[in-house]
């Protein structure tokens, strides 16, 4: 993942997914890796991004959750921490049938989350 900071998105990421920072200091990059407190799982890397952030990313992040009172619960946590909810043009007509929601971190970068339950 690119951040221009990436002390701040490693915060923001490690909260999220209660993850630990590993830093590189070494790395000219700012390169970083959150990993799960047990050390087992997927790891998530950073760095310090060259380009800047897309309006539409091709690839991001959908964190899902079951119902709507947890989507509504993990967007107040994620905002909380210092997300926003992004202005997004993509939204169907009628709100109600929209089954994400939209949000940027710390950094611009846009994710979701996502009621499976939802329809």
């Amino acid at each position: 993942m690119g951040a221009d900071d990436v002390e701040r998105a490693a915060a923001f990421w490690a909260a999220v997914f209660d993850y630990e920072i590993v830093r590189f200091d070494e790395a000219e990059n700012d390169f970083t890796i959150l990993v799960p407190h047990d050390r087992v799982g997927t790891r998530i890397a950073l760095q310090r991004a060259e380009s800047p952030v897309q309006e539409h990313p091709r690839v991001h992040i959908d964190l899902v959750v079951d119902t709507a009172a947890e989507q509504q619960a993990e967007t107040d946590r994620l905002v909380a921490l210092g997300a926003t909810v992004a202005d997004w043009d993509s939204y169907p007509a009628d709100p109600s049938h929209a089954d994400f929601v939209v949000l940027a971190d710390t950094e611009g970068n846009r994710f979701c989350i996502v009621d499976a339950g939802h329809g």
